[in-house]
């Protein structure tokens, strides 16, 4: 006899004790995503001029997320970078990666953390794709409207 021809799957979640509560909270996460990208933007100057990547991360997840890279067909590399300001003297930095806290956010906003999109293909009106690459495998991939060198508009 087969357990399947007398206990359905449903009943099997409902009763399934830890086994059933497990997959229905794991189901529960991988539906609701525990990062989100918000007000994403690149500025764009000339194509011989890298284009900022900006953007806004939020965590709803209780454990640390790890934002490792990035990639989208309108630039030959993307970069993690970050601006400082030290001494008065302003320089930028590689960041090989920027972790978004438990229920925190992370802005990636001029003068501070940024996407570096060498060689853009990209102009002011557009928009492009972006795939966001996080340390537990997960990929984010939105719509990154272009503006160009004075920046994103206010109320934008």
């Amino acid at each position: 006899m087969s357990l399947s021809k007398h206990v359905s799957p449903v009943a099997l979640l409902r009763g399934g004790g830890l086994l059933g509560g497990a997959f229905l909270a794991a189901a529960a996460a991988f539906a609701a995503p525990s990062v989100t990208v918000s007000q994403p933007w690149f500025r764009y100057v000339v194509a011989q001029v890298p284009a900022g990547g900006y953007m806004m991360l939020r965590n709803a997840s209780p454990d640390p997320i790890v934002l490792t890279g990035a990639s989208s067909p309108a630039c030959g590399m993307v970069m993690l970078h970050r601006s400082e300001t030290t001494g008065g003297a302003d320089r930028m930095e590689h960041a090989a990666s920027v972790t978004v806290p438990p229920g925190g956010a992370v802005s990636f906003a001029p003068g501070g953390y940024h996407l570096m999109c060498m060689e853009p293909r990209m102009k002011p009106g557009e928009s492009v794709d972006v795939t966001l690459m996080f340390k537990d495998g997960r990929t984010i991939s939105t719509a990154f409207p272009v503006f160009g060198a004075a920046g994103k508009p206010s109320g934008k």
